[in-house]
């Protein structure tokens, strides 16, 4: 499996959340990764994780450290984005709930405060379209995908909400992959970064 990625890169920012539940499982699977912090740290990469956390404790960091900007011109460049719970938030191009700026890079609105403020984890056993079997699904405090583009996809669905969905090279979760066993989206991730958007999405782009 490392020569499978052999050569591929993928960053992860480590302003907050858990980044290096990330970082392992990218270990798993045999894929060569770096912490993000400064718009330095995403030279050679094929993508950037944006992890869990608070959002506007990380858009305010992200602001400080020129990494806002810098991520905005990673996806002009055709960088792939991956973002779980807080990492979705930032993505989108719409947040409410209360409103807060974003990198406005999945055509998709979400609601902050979405499924609550419980502490534990909630899991779920959903379906996919990334294969047959059931994915488990950790929610902590999740926000919710209220509406999407034409041009997102939804891979799946929980509590009536698209949970996980892809625009071309960026994928989002409103849940954390990174807190399960089963590597299955990390998995997707990687193959969006190493192939592009794929030849189902190309007309999309």
């Amino acid at each position: 499996m490392r020569m499978k990625y052999d050569g591929l890169k993928i960053g992860i920012v480590a302003i907050q959340g858990d980044y290096e539940a990330h970082a392992k499982v990218l270990e798993r699977l045999g894929v060569e990764h770096k912490f993000v912090r400064t718009p330095p740290n995403l030279s050679g990469l094929a993508g950037v994780i944006l992890p869990g956390g608070e959002s506007t404790t990380q858009l305010k960091v992200m602001t400080e450290e020129g990494l806002f900007d810098a991520l905005k011109k990673f996806a002009a460049a055709d960088g792939a984005f991956f973002g779980t719970c807080a990492g979705t938030i930032l993505l989108a191009k719409e947040v409410h709930g209360p409103s807060q700026a974003s990198l406005g890079l999945l055509d998709a609105s979400v609601l902050r405060n979405g499924y609550g403020r419980q502490v534990a984890s909630d899991v779920h056993m959903g379906q996919t379209k990334l294969r047959a079997q059931p994915l488990e699904m950790v929610f902590i405090r999740a926000p919710i995908i209220q509406s999407v583009g034409s041009a997102v996809e939804i891979l799946a669905e929980d509590a009536g909400h698209p949970v996980l969905v892809r625009e071309g090279k960026i994928l989002a979760a409103t849940f954390h992959p990174e807190l399960s066993d089963d590597t299955t989206v990390h998995e997707y991730f990687v193959r969006i970064a190493k192939n592009g958007a794929g030849v189902a999405n190309a007309a999309k782009l």
